[in-house]
């Protein structure tokens, strides 16, 4: 059962990893995912590589390099084991074939190792994973909207996602993130987000850092009355976020949005409160 589980979601979603991979992001990221693979194995290059292997075929993986292959193999199975979507599974089992690429370039040649790893970071600097554009009833806020609006009626409830668009775990949980918006969106209960890096003033004052070793990328705020209630993942006192899964489960039952949705939805819906927004994030005012 525990091996069914994966199997059967990754089925489920076969047709949508499709889709994600003809992508050309994903297309480029697959084709160096598989470099080393491709040099080993193709007929009229790799007899010119070295080997180490007792019977000197270089068209074939030495010891050396099956035993790296299968260290980091290790390692993406413990990494996809806190993976919530399917873009972090893909996400993670293309960074980590990149790596091994470069560790097993350096060894087969120091020049072609270099090559590799300067066309990692040429990739890495020009081409970024495409960003979620689905449905979603989310309002976004700059640094000169997000407390007026917070604070513009004490009957309503936000719940704010911190965000940054360089962020990978921001950019995997914006469709988990949009899924609940169009879930438990109501009269009483609006969901917003904030791109603090972008607004840097922001971060400063609700204390979300921004900094890629915080681990408080994302972070969740819910508002009740203007004021912060909770938020996840929680800060400790050293100002160190606690580990905490953003899966759609978790935050339905952390949030009690079940019931706070009961509770919201019975104000009365005023014309133009809400925004429907399908196209990239921009920076909204508000409408009356």
């Amino acid at each position: 059962m525990a091996l069914l589980t994966p199997l059967l979601a990754f089925l489920y979603h076969l047709p949508q990893v499709y889709k994600w991979l003809l992508k050309p992001y994903y297309v480029a990221s697959l084709f160096m995912s598989v470099a080393f693979l491709l040099i080993r194995k193709t007929p009229g290059i790799c007899e010119h590589l070295s080997t180490q292997r007792e019977d000197g075929n270089p068209c074939d993986f030495d010891w050396r390099e099956v035993e790296i292959l299968m260290f980091l193999s290790a390692i993406v199975m413990m990494k996809n084991r806190r993976a919530i979507t399917v873009e972090q599974h893909v996400g993670n089992i293309i960074l980590f074939s990149k790596v091994a690429n470069v560790i097993l370039f350096f060894r087969l040649d120091i020049r072609m190792g270099l090559l590799y790893l300067t066309l990692c970071i040429v990739f890495l600097m020009t081409c970024k994973p495409p960003l979620y554009m689905g449905p979603e009833y989310i309002k976004y806020f700059s640094d000169k909207t997000i407390d007026d609006e917070l604070e513009r009626d004490n009957r309503v409830t936000w719940i704010v996602e911190f965000f940054a668009n360089w962020s990978p775990e921001c950019q995997s949980f914006a469709a988990v993130y949009a899924d609940l918006s169009l879930k438990y969106n109501c009269a009483g209960l609006k969901f917003g987000k904030v791109d603090i890096g972008r607004y840097g003033d922001v971060s400063k004052k609700y204390k979300v850092s921004t900094s890629p070793l915080s681990k408080q990328l994302p972070s969740l705020l819910l508002f009740q009355g203007g004021k912060e209630v909770m938020r996840r993942p929680q800060v400790d006192k050293k100002c160190r976020a606690v580990s905490w899964s953003f899966t759609e489960e978790n935050i339905i039952r952390e949030f009690n949005l079940n019931e706070l949705y009961q509770k919201s939805k019975k104000l009365n819906k005023s014309k133009g409160d809400w925004i429907h927004v399908r196209t990239r994030p921009v920076t909204l005012s508000s409408t009356k």
